[in-house]
């Protein structure tokens, strides 16, 4: 991926901890590199194929100046997603702030935060056997396409199949969506569980029945197995009712670890059942 560098911007702004920070403000340095396909900019001599660095420079600064955070930690995420959301081009973004005056009784050069931000495709499987089904999972949709977090969201049909495992309960309506996001998977699942709290979602019966359930199947092409995350999803080449709106949307994700695509795991699938 090609690079766009801007380097040590700096910037008069009201960020820190302390009171006399807010009121009195001080010098901040921006360090910022954004990754992006420059080669149609560059055999075309055209700006409109490219990502206008001014701009860029601008949208940190009214960032920077029309806040006023606690945290440089906060000031670099924010600065972050507002490039990623608003110069679509920028696939990924490296942003770093330096704060040369820092309230620090030392003799010192800088402190900086710098972070890496950047879109990432994740599909969701979505399903409710409570009550209003489909307004359920329409409600989910629609508080993720209100998320800052989250954009480009396809989603499929939805269909109504048995229940899984635990048989005494009523048929499922399930779906899936695809989407990009910036938030890592541990970010992505905590917002997922707070969309699905806000459903008054249960888990008092594994596989039991729930107003709504949203599971992360993919993550790009990770591979991720913590107590709290397993991706791909441990038992999604077994489920139809997550194989089937999955495969309407991107027949040719490739499982990471079976190596086969979503399609060929449903067919594989329907063959054996």
């Amino acid at each position: 991926m090609d690079e766009i560098r801007i380097d040590n911007l700096r910037i008069f702004a009201h960020h820190g901890v302390f009171e006399h920070e807010n009121i009195n403000g001080q010098n901040f340095y921006v360090n910022a590199v954004l990754y992006t396909d420059t080669e149609k900019a560059g055999t075309l001599d055209k700006l409109e194929l490219s990502t206008d660095y001014g701009s860029v420079c601008g949208l940190i600064h009214e960032t920077m100046t029309e806040n006023t955070f606690k945290l440089i930690e906060t000031t670099a995420q924010k600065t972050a997603l507002e490039i990623l959301k608003k110069f679509p081009l920028v696939e990924s973004v490296d942003i770093e702030i330096r704060k040369p005056e820092a309230p620090i009784e030392m003799d010192f050069e800088s402190v900086s935060v710098k972070i890496h931000r950047g879109w990432h495709t994740a599909v969701i499987a979505l399903g409710s056997n409570i009550g209003d089904r489909r307004n359920y999972i329409e409600n989910a949709v629609r508080q993720l396409e209100n998320s800052e977090y989250i954009k480009d969201i396809e989603v499929s049909d939805l269909i109504v199949t048995k229940p899984y495992g635990y048989m005494e309960q009523e048929d499922f309506l399930n779906g899936a969506l695809v989407c990009r996001t910036v938030l890592s998977p541990d970010g992505l699942l905590d917002l997922l569980h707070d969309i699905e709290n806000s459903a008054d979602r249960k888990r008092e019966i594994h596989w039991g029945p729930r107003t709504l359930d949203l599971d992360l199947i993919f993550y790009d092409n990770a591979v991720i197995d913590t107590p709290k995350l397993t991706v791909p999803h441990v038992d999604m080449y077994n489920r139809y009712f997550v194989l089937k709106p999955v495969c309407q949307l991107v027949p040719y994700y490739r499982h990471p670890v079976l190596n086969l695509t979503v399609s060929q795991l449903l067919e594989r699938l329907e063959k054996n059942d």
